[in-house]
């Protein structure tokens, strides 16, 4: 009898171990991640090797790296809605309001904290108070000033206590000092006038959810960026053969460039010898405030994801404080947790480092905003885009190319 008792006990232990064994195999999981291609895979590529497969194995967690090439927001739609989107997600702010529509993202509030995190980048991923998504990083637009240019005009450095007023004189006597083969500015569209209208604190939507190009605070904006092109003090980058405002800016005839921390390793790259500065976007005369806008991709949680959990804990490692103090460290992009403002790559004097500095400042300097578009996506900017084409070509006066575009902008919306 106590034989056969022993041999039972053996035979449980055994079957015991093996069930948990079996579990142990079964709870091993593998999260899919998808996110940008391009350049981007190298960046992210190397972080995830670093830090979350690290954070994440001791779970029994296997990572997996998809990044979509091409069109990003078209390719994301088709798989999510053949259900074969990855478990951890890039959401950009910019199309976030299309997205969340669908139903495909996992609403976070609740499941991962947001405190540690800027708020304005908080509110960037918040719709109908939920939060879709946390703030891997960001940008913000800046001054970024030809330190050798103004010292060759005699001119005083763009800093933070500029007005509106300030800054044009500026570069109006940069462009007077040296004559036709310079130039104070590189003018952009709305990714980069926006900045300027935010600053008279006009709102992107109103509470019927328009757009009112009318906004005398709007038309303000307009005008005064416009008005920067007279006597070309300010400059498209297509008439120095450029195709943006960096490019325009490493020509060395242009003394200032509205950019986000974008421009370092482009200028390092491209005009190495270049000696440039970094200040914080002017204020607006009359309001005593800059505007700014909030470049920001966030990771996100595919609702359809069969492992939340290890989902949840993927998205954790990928926002760490470990994760993103590297990213800080090696100048490629700007933390979003509001507790790196004091870390040590800040109090760096190099140009890169000073720039990255005004950039997460600009985050909660006057009024930002998220760099986002609405329910009807990236043709929002289109008719104001071509409204400051018309404008800076000399094709149509403000008032013709404001009125049109209001048209426009009315008629897209009611789609």
């Amino acid at each position: 009898m106590k034989r056969s008792i022993k041999v039972m006990s053996a035979l449980s232990v055994f079957a015991l171990a093996f069930t948990g064994h079996a579990a142990l195999a079964q709870s091993a999981v593998t999260i899919k991640i998808n996110g940008y291609g391009g350049t981007d895979p190298a960046v992210v590529g190397d972080l995830i090797n670093r830090f979350v497969k690290p954070a994440v194995a001791k779970d029994n967690i296997t990572v997996v790296y998809e990044p979509l090439q091409g069109d990003y927001n078209k390719t994301l739609t088709t798989l999510l809605a053949a259900g074969n989107a990855g478990d951890v997600l890039y959401l950009p702010a910019e199309t976030i309001d299309g997205f969340v529509a669908t139903g495909k993202f996992l609403p976070l509030t609740g499941v991962v904290s947001s405190t540690p995190f800027i708020k304005s980048l908080n509110t960037s991923f918040t719709r109908g108070g939920k939060l879709y998504a946390i703030s891997k990083d960001f940008n913000t637009l800046s001054v970024v000033y030809n330190k050798d240019i103004f010292d060759q005009a005699g001119v005083a450095y763009p800093n933070g206590s500029d007005t509106w007023t300030s800054f044009s004189k500026k570069l109006s006597d940069v462009k007077a000092k040296l004559g036709s083969d310079y130039y104070g500015l590189c003018l952009g569209g709305f990714d980069r006038f926006g900045a300027f209208a935010y600053g008279t604190g006009w709102k992107q939507f109103g509470s019927d959810g328009k757009t009112n190009l009318a906004d005398p605070k709007f038309v303000e904006a307009f005008n005064y960026y416009t008005g920067l092109a007279k006597n070309k003090v300010g400059v498209q980058p297509s008439e120095l053969s450029q195709d943006w405002g960096g490019g325009c800016f490493k020509t060395g005839k242009v003394a200032v460039a509205i950019e986000g921390g974008w421009i370092v390793n482009f200028l390092k790259d491209n005009a190495p010898n270049l000696k440039y500065g970094t200040a914080l976007l002017p204020k607006n005369d009359a309001s005593g405030k800059r505007g700014n806008f909030l470049y920001t991709v966030g990771w996100a949680i595919n609702a359809g994801t069969k492992n939340k959990a290890a989902a949840i804990k993927v998205l954790n490692a990928l926002t760490s404080v470990q994760a993103q103090e590297y990213v800080l460290s090696q100048g490629l992009a700007i933390p979003s947790r509001s507790s790196l403002s004091n870390n040590a790559y800040f109090k760096r004097t190099d140009a890169g480092a000073q720039n990255s500095k005004v950039v997460f400042d600009g985050s909660t300097d006057g009024n930002v905003q998220g760099f986002t578009f609405g329910p009807q996506g990236t043709d929002w900017a289109k008719p104001i885009n071509e409204a400051l084409a018309a404008v800076l070509s000399g094709q149509k006066t403000s008032a013709e190319a404001l009125k049109k575009a209001q048209t426009d902008i009315a008629t897209f919306q009611k789609r």
